[in-house]
């Protein structure tokens, strides 16, 4: 056992680890932008996925042009979890990305410390809906670009722009389908949540 393992009495008297602090945080955007990946990327259980197939119908309404292998969509949310450390557990939540289905969103947000609004610098105007939420429920979050196919159209400080988020917002450049980078877009999120709430 390490020093910072926090520790409670058990009935006994004898020392216990405490569980790890749940943590709750939402991952945003666009349809087929990449958080379902994301979540599937860095979930240390099998992550459940309410994915239903596109439709003819559902296809003539959602735009698949930058996404024509794309066979399916959320139509619920994801959801997935993460121990960062033995003091920090990470439940995280995807919501779907289509308009029709915003009506879930309080239900999903709810309780969120934080969020990650993901990107897909060739269809910006898919992330407004998600950037626009999170502002006007005073939620901290972050705006993660996804690196489709390696790049990304558009550099940061014109994402920034586009997007009219303020300089305290962080805008970075990540990867969905990689671990470490959407651990590292997480990690963002909650310092932004700990210096939201001055810890």
């Amino acid at each position: 056992m390490t020093p910072t393992e926090p520790l409670a009495r058990t009935a006994a008297g004898q020392a216990a680890v405490r569980p790890p602090l749940p943590v709750k945080l939402v991952i945003a955007g666009g349809f087929g932008v990449g958080k379902t990946t994301a979540v599937g990327s860095i979930s240390e259980i099998e992550p459940l996925t309410t994915e239903a197939a596109i439709t003819e119908v559902a296809a003539g309404v959602d735009d698949l042009s930058h996404t024509p292998r794309k066979t399916t969509t959320t139509v619920a949310m994801d959801f997935g979890c993460i121990t960062i450390d033995p003091t920090l557990k990470l439940y995280l939540f995807g919501t779907p990305g289509q308009e029709r289905f915003g009506f879930m969103w309080d239900d999903i947000v709810e309780g969120a410390v934080g969020g990650l609004v993901i990107v897909d610098t060739r269809r910006l105007d898919d992330c407004y809906a998600a950037v626009d939420y999170f502002e006007h429920k005073q939620i901290p979050f972050a705006v993660a670009v996804n690196a489709f196919d390696g790049k990304v159209e558009h550099s940061l400080d014109e994402v920034r722009w586009a997007l009219d988020v303020s300089e305290g917002v962080p805008v970075l450049v990540f990867d969905a389908r990689e671990r470490g980078s959407v651990r590292d877009a997480l990690l963002v999120v909650l310092e932004q949540a700990l210096a939201r709430s001055g810890g």
